[in-house]
């Protein structure tokens, strides 16, 4: 049974950088094909798509946050983190991480439950 577990901190000060990790058990973080992705939700909104990163190390970023976020990972420890720098209250959200299998639709297969994550001084 695949399960991915986000932590890090609920509360980020304006301008400072988000850091979140997931952590993955009962599969490997280099599975071929695989990739592991950070999705978030601003409340009242849809899903928002940040960014992944896939079996070999390539990343992969919203062209709208791609100069704010960097994903990496850990293979020693089976997890991948995500930085987004320079927040503001509107990157309030529940950010989750989430398996993608490109084989499946929809392609991500196994998620984190999420964590909340506010912006405010």
């Amino acid at each position: 049974q695949v399960q991915l577990l986000e932590s890090g901190p609920g509360l980020v000060k304006p301008s400072q950088t988000l850091s979140l990790t997931c952590t993955i058990s009962g599969a490997s973080i280099t599975a071929t094909y695989y990739a592991w992705g950070w999705i978030r939700q601003p409340p009242g909104k849809g899903l928002e798509w940040m960014g992944l990163i896939n079996y070999d190390g390539n990343t992969y970023y919203s062209p709208s946050l791609k100069s704010r976020t960097s994903i990496s990972w850990d293979t020693s420890k089976n997890h991948f983190s995500l930085q987004l720098s320079s927040v503001t209250p509107e990157d309030t959200a529940v950010y989750y991480c989430a398996r993608s299998d490109p084989a499946r639709v929809p392609e991500y297969d196994y998620w984190g439950q999420g964590t909340q994550v506010t912006v405010s001084s």
